[in-house]
C-alpha cells in the first residue's frame, strides 16, 4: 500500500530463515513495525494478589535497534510503542522477535528502489538455496549451503589425523575413515536433496576423490537410497584448503559456473572476478571507493556496479540516499547493478574494497591523476 511519494506500508510473511535476512535489510531505524508479539502483563485480582501473565498482542513500534543472528536466522527489533494498546503504554519499550509464518507490517516514510527490489527478489521462489558445498582437506571439512544472499556454514567437522609412519599406516587410515564417516553423516543431516540442485565437493589434492569413493561405497553397502539417487548432483572441484573462504575458488571453477549459471551466487563471484582482472590489466577501467565510483558515474562510464547490501543499512539517512541515488543513476545509464550480500564470501571480499566498486565501459584516466594530486596535497 504505497502512496505517490513512496511513503506507505507493506505487509509480509517470512516463510524461511533467509526471509529474516531480507527483513533485516529492509528495516531501518525510524520505520514503524506492526507485528504480533508476547508481552508479560501484571494482573491484580479482586483479593489484591498480583500475578503475571504472558499475553499475545499486536504492537506498533518505532524501530530503534535491530539485531540479527545470522546463524540462527533470528531477528529482534526493539523500539517504543506508538499506538494505543490495552497492555502497553504509549512510549514504552518493547522487543519484538519476528517469527516465521507470522505476518508483520512495515511502514516507511520513503520506500526507495533498492528496498522495493529486495522485496520482489525475496518473494521470488526461484531464489531459494539450491547449492550446497563441502569444502575439505584432511581432517577439516565445512558443509555449507549457498543461498542467493548468504553462505551458511551448517556443519564443521574436525578430526585429528596422525601422520603416516614408515611401514605402518593403519592409525592414519583409521582416523581418515572416521573423518569421512562424520562428513558423510553431516551431508545427510544438513543437505535437503529435494531443493539442492548441486553439491560441490572441493578440496586440495585427492581428498575429494577419496571421500566420494568412500561415501558411495558405503552407500552401496548400506543401500542408502538418498545418496545413491542423488549421486549425479555431486560435483568435484579443486580448492586450496578446507576453510570456508576457499569456497570462492570452487564457485569460480568454469565447470561449476556452467552448472550454476542460474544461481545468483555464481553471477556475483563472476562479476568480482572480472573486476579483479580489470584492476590487474586495465586499472583505468576498474574503480573502487565511493568518491571514485561517483566520479566515474558522472562520466556515464559505469558498465557494472558492484555494491554491498551492508551500505544500504547505513544509519545516516543522507549517506544511504547517496548509495541509492548511485544505483538508480547507473541503471538509468543502462549499466548493470549487482548488489552483493555481506554474508556471502564474495560480499566479504567486496567489503574489503570499501563495499563499492565499478567496472567501466571506457578508461577514465584523468580522474585517477586528479585524485593523486589532491591526495598528495592533503598528505
Amino acid at each position: 500500500d504505497l502512496e505517490k511519494d513512496n511513503a506507505g506500508q507493506v505487509t509480509l510473511i517470512p516463510e524461511e530463515p533467509e526471509d529474516m535476512w531480507h527483513t533485516y535489510n529492509l528495516l531501518q531505524v525510524g520505520d514503524s513495525l506492526r507485528a504480533s508479539t508476547i508481552r508479560k502483563v501484571q494482573t491484580e485480582s479482586s483479593t489484591g494478589s498480583v500475578g503475571s501473565n504472558r499475553i499475545r498482542t499486536t504492537l506498533t513500534l518505532c524501530v530503534e535497534t535491530i539485531d540479527f543472528d545470522s546463524q540462527a536466522c533470528q531477528l529482534r527489533v526493539k523500539g517504543t510503542n506508538i499506538q494505543e494498546n490495552e497492555y502497553v503504554k504509549m512510549g514504552a519499550y518493547h522487543t519484538i522477535e519476528l517469527e516465521p509464518n507470522r505476518q508483520f507490517t512495515l511502514a516507511k516514510k520513503q520506500w526507495d528502489s533498492v528496498v522495493l527490489e529486495r522485496i520482489e527478489q525475496a518473494c521470488d521462489p526461484a531464489w531459494s538455496a539450491d547449492v550446497a558445498a563441502v569444502v575439505m582437506q584432511e581432517g577439516l571439512a565445512h558443509v555449507c549451503l549457498v543461498t542467493p544472499s548468504m553462505t551458511l556454514t551448517r556443519a564443521k567437522v574436525e578430526v585429528n589425523i596422525p601422520r603416516k609412519r614408515k611401514g605402518n599406516c593403519s592409525q592414519h587410515d583409521r582416523a581418515l575413515e572416521r573423518f569421512y564417516e562424520q562428513v558423510m553423516q553431516a551431508i545427510q543431516r544438513h543437505i535437503n536433496f529435494e531443493v539442492v540442485k548441486c553439491v560441490l565437493v572441493a578440496s586440495p589434492g585427492f581428498v575429494r576423490e577419496q571421500f566420494c569413493d568412500y561415501m558411495f561405497q558405503q552407500a552401496v553397502k548400506t543401500d542408502n537410497k538418498l545418496l545413491l539417487e542423488n549421486r549425479s548432483k555431486f560435483l568435484q572441484v579443486h580448492s586450496s584448503s578446507g576453510h570456508k573462504y576457499a569456497l570462492k575458488e570452487a564457485l569460480c571453477d568454469p565447470a561449476v559456473t556452467s552448472r550454476l549459471s542460474d544461481t545468483k551466487a555464481a553471477g556475483e563471484v563472476r562479476a568480482l572476478d572480472d573486476f579483479y582482472k580489470m584492476l590487474q590489466h586495465e586499472p583505468d577501467r576498474a574503480f573502487y571507493g565511493l568518491k571514485h565510483v561517483e566520479k566515474a558515474n558522472e562520466a556515464m562510464a559505469i558498465d557494472t556496479l558492484l555494491i554491498s547490501d551492508e551500505l544500504f543499512r547505513h544509519q545516516d539517512v543522507a549517506m544511504r540516499a547517496r548509495y541509492v541515488k548511485l544505483v538508480d543513476s547507473v541503471r538509468e545509464n543502462m549499466g548493470t547493478v549487482r548488489i552483493f550480500s555481506s554474508l556471502h564470501v564474495s560480499g566479504e571480499q567486496l567489503g574489503q574494497l570499501t563495499g563499492v566498486a565499478a567496472i567501466l565501459r571506457f578508461p577514465v584516466a584523468e580522474l585517477s591523476d586528479q585524485e593523486d594530486e589532491s591526495s598528495s596535497e592533503e598528505d
